[in-house]
């Protein structure tokens, strides 16, 4: 797949995240050689069950639209941690207690921290436009 294409996944499944009002968003681009099974975990926490499974909803709803579709759903019941994998990126949103616990970003820290911003592929540079040059018509009076 190509980057920006990934890349574009990735931010809207943190669109989808933001408008659920999940909390503590993190993204993680993950080392070649680190042994991670993926490119990149989007972190984020829900206050509550209710919450919790909202955002998750709203991730594959949005991913789905997009023509995208999880390999494997975990912990949606639960509610404690719920994890929505795409392959090239894992989706995981925690109750706060869970996301304490498990400390993913201390377990994976030499991965590179991002920001949503980061993931907007930088745009393609375009020509000037050349000035369109009009012959002066004389007026017929």
């Amino acid at each position: 797949m190509k980057k920006n294409e990934l890349r574009k996944q990735i931010a809207a499944a943190i669109q989808a995240c933001l408008e659920k009002k999940a909390e503590e968003l993190s993204i993680l681009e993950m080392e070649k050689g680190a042994g991670a099974f993926t490119d990149y975990f989007v972190l984020c926490s829900g206050t509550n069950p209710r919450q919790i499974q909202a955002i998750a909803d709203e991730v594959e709803l949005r991913l789905k639209g997009a023509g995208l579709r999880p390999t494997h759903v975990e912990g949606y019941n639960q509610s404690e941690w719920v994890l929505l994998d795409y392959v090239d990126f894992v989706v995981h949103v925690f109750s706060e207690k869970a996301r304490k616990f498990y400390d993913l970003e201390r377990l994976w820290k030499t991965a590179k921290k991002l920001q949503p911003s980061d993931l907007k592929a930088a745009p393609k540079k375009r020509k000037a436009a050349r000035p369109v040059l009009r012959k002066k018509t004389k007026r017929k009076a």
